[in-house]
């Protein structure tokens, strides 16, 4: 308890890889028999969701003020609703709706708060309940700020007003309690779930804060709410350390049938311990590790609103750009700013995963990619002229050169990001969480780009054509797959294609980011220029620049709407493990901070960043093996 409240402001995991089995008639249950009659599409479509969303559920959303936010809101705004915004009371509304979405409310004292003020017996009447209802009676924003306060305080055994214990918590609002809430959210997932046009994914956030480093995880399932209702969710309470999650997982998923699927979240902030060389406990990472964390933890939350987390300048100085959206706020009490580490970001995790493999025969950290909010809001707002900031702090333009309560940052300094492309047969619970497993997945930045890349050592460029798709499924792996040493010694060739967001900007270039083990064991990076738009061969040249910097506004008048190309590597070596991932460009864009400039009247220099910014998609990586399958 001690080590995590502190962070809750601030996988793919794959519960199950084996193989299903038939169920008997009585076994199916009424939401598969709907998901059964929703179109499919045999070469898969693109879906577009957010698997990290908060409400007032959330002890510290309801707690910085916004008591309003809940999973009702949240569905109805990603499914393309006006709602009111929880935080300003104005109405909001997505540009486009979403397809799915998860509510991930951090596990630990799930839904007590909001149970507290119900005076819901059990809660309210505790040692602890009856003491924050005395001292937020009225649910002011400034007496919200107090309790949480104490609970930091108390979580941490330190003294506080209310002389309330990390025991008194978890015993009066937390443990079994939690279960009433809990089964609540289950009820209006399963009442807005609606297959083939909106997707709701029953899950929550697991929110281990070890000594301040984020290491999150936000777990989610394809049941219903037959199942979820069999379990409490697991919480850094129960144990801080993923290991534990893992076997918790493992346990429930034999007992329950739950296939669950679990993401660490945005690892900038994981102060080295992410994708760290050894394990939690300073033990070596073995294969025994390797391959139960590969079984459930199979992509990783690329970017978000506390930053992007693909790679740092310092970590990849020959990467020009490689600084997007930097955020180094640690969870810490002290709001440190502390160096990044390899094992902060998501590349230089990617080279960690290919050095252990040559020592243990085994990669830890051959993972897909995706986007998310992590909005404490209950919106999934994250588009840059209609972001809804991280929380209360940070709702509006005028609240934005304040902190935000997360370590020293102030609200200019989050980014407006991001969410997740899914590429999968049909918009439903299964299919979409089935994408998720074999990391058909790609992360966003907030454009809608339709990205697509297949590998294979049998592609020619005639394969690139109007039968790309089909070509690519039939000779290759797409996104997330695999690739084995060919008998020929023959280069890996990747079919690419992006097209832009039909609303959004045009595309500067593709590139290819490929890491590699060389012959002494060290992982090494390269990133090539394979398409560019305006007619350039030199990937140096810039693309320009149409924002007007008075208006906030562009022009599509440079770039291209879409690029695609056949690349082959032209570095092969058939004898080193690599991975290959897709990073597209858009043009430069206003960032939010520009428009926020503009309306409230400053200098963007007062904002701390730069007026505009290249959003951007990921890829999840190919992975060339070595060894023959």
């Amino acid at each position: 308890m001690k080590k995590l409240l502190l962070g809750m402001l601030g996988l793919v995991v794959l519960v199950s890889c084996d193989t299903k089995t038939e169920k008997k008639p009585e076994e199916v249950t009424a939401t598969e028999v709907k998901e059964s009659k929703v179109d499919s599409f045999p070469e898969k479509k693109v879906f577009w969701g957010d698997t990290h969303n908060h409400t007032g559920n959330s002890f510290d959303v309801f707690l910085f003020g916004t008591p309003n936010s809940t999973p009702e809101i949240a569905y109805k705004f990603a499914r393309g609703e006006e709602v009111e915004s929880p935080t300003t009371g104005k109405p909001w509304k997505l540009s486009k709706p979403l397809d799915f979405l998860v509510v991930a409310d951090h596990a630990e004292l799930l839904g007590s708060i909001p149970l507290m003020y119900q005076d819901v017996p059990g809660i309210s009447d505790t040692k602890t309940g009856k003491t924050f209802l005395d001292i937020a009676p009225n649910k002011s924003e400034k007496n919200l700020q107090k309790i949480y306060d104490i609970l930091n305080y108390a979580a941490f055994d330190q003294p506080n007003e209310a002389n309330l214990t990390a025991k008194d918590l978890v015993n009066d609002i937390g443990g079994e309690k939690v279960m009433q809430a809990w089964h609540r959210y289950i009820e209006t997932a399963e009442r807005y779930n609606d297959p083939g046009k909106f997707t709701t994914l029953i899950g929550w956030e697991w929110s281990s804060n070890n000594r301040g480093a984020n290491l999150h995880r936000v777990v989610f399932m394809p049941q219903g709410g037959d199942v979820a209702k069999q379990f409490i969710p697991y919480s850094a309470l129960d144990s801080d350390n993923p290991e534990d999650l893992w076997n918790w997982l493992e346990a429930t998923s034999k007992k329950t049938g739950a296939e669950f699927v679990a993401i660490p979240h945005n690892p900038n902030i994981s102060l080295g311990l992410m994708f760290a060389e050894t394990r939690l406990n300073g033990q070596p990472i073995d294969r025994a590790y390797a391959a139960q964390r590969m079984k459930w933890e199979r992509s990783v939350e690329i970017t978000q609103i506390k930053g992007d987390s693909e790679a740092h300048p310092i970590l990849s100085p020959n990467d020009e750009f490689a600084d997007f959206e930097t955020y180094d706020f640690a969870l810490t009490p002290d709001g440190a700013r502390p160096k990044p580490t390899k094992a902060d970001y998501v590349r230089s995790g990617l080279k960690v995963g290919l050095e252990l493999e040559e020592k243990i025969g085994l990669n830890p950290y051959k993972i897909g990619f995706v986007g998310s909010t992590d909005a404490h809001t209950g919106m999934s707002a994250i588009e840059e002229n209609n972001f809804a900031g991280k929380g209360q702090h940070d709702s509006e333009p005028s609240k934005r050169s304040h902190p935000t309560g997360i370590g020293s940052s102030k609200g200019w300094d989050m980014g407006a990001a991001g969410w997740v492309g899914v590429w999968a047969e049909s918009n439903t619970r299964q299919s979409i969480v089935d994408a998720f497993q074999r990391k058909e997945v790609y992360a966003t930045t907030g454009p809608r780009i339709t990205l697509r890349v297949f590998g294979s050592f049998q592609f020619t460029k005639e394969d690139l054509g109007a039968h790309m798709v089909t070509n690519g499924y039939s000779k290759g792996v797409p996104m997330g797959g695999d690739l084995y040493k060919p008998t020929n010694g023959a280069a890996p060739g990747f079919l690419i294609s992006a097209i832009k967001d039909p609303d959004g900007a045009n595309l500067d270039r593709i590139q290819v980011v490929k890491g590699w083990v060389n012959d002494k064991g060290v992982a090494e990076e390269k990133i090539y220029d394979v398409a560019l738009s305006g007619g350039r061969t030199d990937g140096k040249t810039k693309v320009g620049n149409t924002v007007d910097l008075k208006t906030g506004k562009y022009t599509n008048t440079i770039g291209a709407p879409e690029l695609s190309v056949f690349w082959t590597d032209p570095d092969f070596n058939a004898n080193q493990n690599a991975f290959y991932y897709v990073r597209t460009l858009e043009i430069p864009t206003p960032r939010y901070s520009l428009l926020d400039a503009i309306e409230l009247g400053i200098d963007y220099k007062e904002t701390g960043h730069e007026p505009t910014i290249q959003e951007r998609v990921y890829s999840s990586p190919i992975y060339y093996n070595s060894i023959k399958k």
